[in-house]
C-alpha cells in the first residue's frame, strides 16, 4: 500500500490536529451512500424507536438504544423533531439527526464506501497502519432543526490507551456556515483530555467522568470554520476540540463519519461502545485488500 498523503499534508495534520482533503471521494460514491441512507430513513418506524440524540454537551447519559446501536443500525431523532404533544413536526426523513453506529460492517453500501485502500493509506500515513474501523455515523444535520454539536474531543467517547481514536469525516453534501459546517481549534489536540464517557453496566447507560476541569475552547470564537464541498474528507485527531452550529437554513448538511482506533492500543471495557463477539472489529487495510 503506497503513501497517499504528501509530506506537507502529514506535517500539517500533526501540526493542526486536522487535515482537509478536497475531492477525496467522487460524486458517485457520495450519491450511493446518500441514497442508501435515504432508504434506511424511509424504512425506519418512528413509533417503535424514539431515541433522541442530545447534541448539546453530547448528552449526560446514554439510553439503552444508544448503547445497543454499537451492534446495529439505529436512527436517532433531532432534539427539535417533536412538538409539545410528542408528535413529529415534519416528515420522519427530515427529523432524524443521525444513523449509527455499525453501518460500515452491516450494510454493503457503507462497507464499500469505508473499506478502501485509499482510506487505509491515509490512516497509515498519519501513524495508524493497524487502524480498526470502530464506529460509523451518517449525520443528516436536518434543515431548520439540525442540532448543535457542542465543542468536544472524540477521545472522550472512544477512549484508548494510548489515545489513538481518529475521525474520518466525509462531506456528502456541501458544508457551509449557513448549514452548520464543522469548526476546529488549530493545534488544540496538543492538550489534555477533559472528560471520559464511562459506561454503567448496571443501568445500560453512560455518564461523564471529568479528568480536567479546564474548559474547551469557546465556540465559535476560538475555532476556525471548515467550509468544504461534497467529496471532501476531514481527518480529526482524537484530542482535537471541534464543534458545529445548529442548522437553521433550508439546506441539509449530510455527512458520513468513521472513527478508527489502533489495533495495538488498549480499548477499555468501560467504553460505551462495545461490539459483540459475533461482530468483531476489522482492519481497514485487511478489508480493503479483500474487496
Amino acid at each position: 500500500m503506497g503513501q497517499v498523503l504528501s509530506e506537507s499534508q502529514i506535517a500539517g495534520y500533526h501540526r493542526d490536529g486536522f487535515l482537509v482533503i478536497p475531492d477525496f471521494t467522487d460524486a458517485s460514491a457520495c450519491r450511493a451512500v446518500k441514497t442508501r441512507a435515504e432508504e434506511i430513513l424511509r424504512a425506519f418506524d418512528p413509533e417503535s424507536h424514539r431515541s433522541v440524540f442530545t447534541t448539546n454537551e453530547q448528552s449526560r447519559h446514554a439510553d439503552r438504544e444508544f448503547i445497543e446501536s454499537a451492534n446495529g443500525i439505529h436512527c436517532f431523532f433531532e432534539e427539535e423533531a417533536f412538538d409539545e404533544e410528542g408528535r413529529l413536526r415534519q416528515a420522519k426523513e427530515l427529523s432524524v439527526n443521525k444513523i449509527g453506529h455499525a453501518m460500515h460492517d452491516l450494510d454493503p453500501v457503507f462497507a464499500a464506501f469505508t473499506y478502501t485502500t485509499k482510506l487505509a493509506g491515509v490512516a497509515a500515513d498519519i501513524g495508524i497502519p493497524d487502524a480498526l474501523a470502530l464506529q460509523s455515523m451518517y449525520i443528516c444535520k436536518q434543515p431548520r432543526i439540525g442540532g448543535e454539536v457542542g465543542c468536544h474531543q472524540d477521545a472522550t467517547f472512544l477512549y484508548t490507551v494510548p489515545i489513538t481514536v481518529t475521525g474520518f469525516w466525509f462531506a456528502i453534501e456541501d458544508a457551509t456556515l449557513e448549514n452548520g459546517c464543522m469548526w476546529a481549534s488549530p493545534g488544540g489536540h496538543r492538550t489534555s483530555l477533559r472528560k471520559k464517557f464511562v459506561r454503567n453496566v448496571e443501568n445500560d447507560g453512560a455518564t461523564f467522568d471529568v479528568l480536567d476541569p479546564n474548559p474547551l475552547p469557546e465556540a465559535p470564537g476560538d475555532l476556525v470554520p471548515l467550509e468544504v464541498s461534497a467529496g471532501t474528507m476531514i481527518v480529526l485527531h482524537g484530542l482535537l476540540p471541534h464543534w458545529s452550529d445548529v442548522n437553521r437554513s433550508d439546506k441539509s448538511r449530510h455527512a458520513y463519519s468513521l472513527h478508527c482506533i489502533a489495533a495495538s492500543a488498549d480499548y477499555p471495557s468501560w467504553n460505551w461502545l462495545q461490539r459483540s463477539a459475533d461482530l468483531p472489529l476489522r482492519r481497514l487495510s485487511d478489508m480493503a485488500r479483500a474487496r
